[in-house]
């Protein structure tokens, strides 16, 4: 049972910038497809980046093309979020996801298995 736990989230204003780590609990050798979901209030959730940590491209949903960036530390076990130019509809509850389908398959964004408790992400102007 993997278990992934997520943090780095917080306040910023509009334009600022913010990383998101999210950990593995325990090492492991097996690859999966991690990615980062967003719920604002009121709204889905989404996909928002994901990445295999067994090497591939990157994917992002298009409102964040360009302004965020997905990123794995294999040695630490650790997933980040950069995520840049921050505006005030990225403000959501943000989530660490994994699933042991690698990234590509059907729909990158579905079909996630273990799931962090979220970090709160608030962006004002």
């Amino acid at each position: 049972q993997v278990q992934l736990m997520e943090s780095g989230g917080g306040s910023v204003q509009t334009g600022g910038s913010l990383t998101l780590s999210c950990v593995t609990s325990e090492y492991t050798e097996n690859t999966y497809c991690m990615g980062w979901f967003r719920q604002a209030p009121g709204k889905e959730r989404e996909g928002v980046a994901a990445i295999y940590t067994g090497g591939g491209i990157p994917y992002y949903v298009d409102s964040v093309k360009g302004r965020f960036t997905i990123s794995h530390d294999n040695v630490k076990n650790t997933l980040y979020l950069l995520m840049n130019s921050l505006k005030s509809n990225d403000t959501a509850m943000y989530y660490c996801a994994a699933r042991e389908l690698p990234c590509g398959y059907g729909d990158t964004f579905a079909g996630m298995e273990y799931w962090g408790k979220g970090a709160l992400v608030m962006v004002s102007s």
